[in-house]
């Protein structure tokens, strides 16, 4: 089935306009599968049972495979049973009746407002860096947008007036993010007191948060501003820069955001994956109940 997985790595390329760790990932767990196949003398699409997909899962269990990963790898299987069907090279799906393996959700960490609020008053606002320092982190918290969509940032992309960001995440989808007037202010405050000085020492592209030497930012400058003060401010949980998004979308379901606008707003494709910010709402509501209900 080496054509076939070729066509289908094509297809994810080409026609889903897949995101490149995506279709390396897929490649990465189909050849896996078809050596698997291949050692159970299973040649061909249409002679793959259910018992086969089992078996595969049971192995990646056996080999220490955490849940998401088995997840992930069954998601590729399942895909690309369903793309064969899809292009007539097989007539069944061997997956339809195969439940997903539960995948164990680890918590994310959660900033609560005031802690926010301690390491949005860090930076050193007379500094340059420090004002382009103080709009990075107004911006992670106003827009719960991710780093890798931070540093590609266009002074275009920002619209004062309608006050909305125009994101490209994942697979070079657009979305539009609103973002409220402290995070407008201090991008503007940057943009006429920081950036006219950063932008003189190289050739910027209309990127709008620029390193000392005029060019785009790292994922890792990122995350060593948000760490510097984090530190700074006494915090003594785990910081990372995915923390502000995981802080935005908490915080917004506390306030009772609707769960699809919060979808909406991350570029979640899956609203499953949203969910994961629900924790605290949950726990909030029980308290509710425990306070205020007779028989709480």
């Amino acid at each position: 089935m080496e054509r076939e997985l070729e066509e289908f790595i094509r297809y994810l390329r080409v026609e889903r306009n897949a995101a490149t760790n995506t279709i390396d990932s897929y490649s990465l767990d189909l050849k896996r599968y078809l050596r698997f196949l291949g050692q159970q003398e299973v040649r061909s699409a249409e002679k793959v049972e259910r018992a086969h997909i089992i078996s595969f899962l049971t192995l990646l269990r056996d080999l220490g495979l955490t849940p998401r990963s088995i997840s992930r790898n069954f998601s590729a299987v399942k895909s690309f049973h369903r793309f064969l069907i899809s292009e007539e090279f097989s007539s069944t799906d061997p997956t339809e009746n195969v439940e997903a393996p539960k995948r164990s959700r680890k918590l994310p960490d959660v900033l609560n407002p005031n802690e926010i609020e301690l390491i949005l008053e860090q930076p050193n606002v007379h500094h340059v860096l420090g004002v382009r320092d103080k709009a990075i982190l107004e911006t992670l918290y106003a827009t719960g947008i991710r780093v890798s969509e931070l540093i590609g940032l266009k002074q275009t992309n920002v619209l004062f007036d309608q006050k909305i960001i125009r994101v490209f995440g994942k697979g070079s989808k657009e979305r539009v993010v609103p973002i409220g007037r402290s995070g407008l202010l201090w991008i503007r405050k940057y943009q006429e007191e920081a950036r006219p000085r950063l932008a003189r020492r190289g050739q910027t592209n209309d990127i709008l948060f620029l390193n000392a030497r005029g060019k785009k930012l790292s994922r890792m400058s990122i995350w060593n501003i948000v760490h510097q003060f984090s530190v700074s401010a006494g915090i003594k949980k785990e910081v990372h820069p995915h923390t502000f998004r995981h802080s935005f979308a908490t915080h917004l379901l506390e306030g009772g955001a609707d769960l699809r606008a919060v979808q909406e707003m991350l570029g979640h494709a899956d609203i499953s994956t949203t969910q994961v910010y629900t924790h605290i709402d949950r726990e909030y509501l029980k308290e509710v109940h425990r306070t205020f209900h007779p028989r709480g």
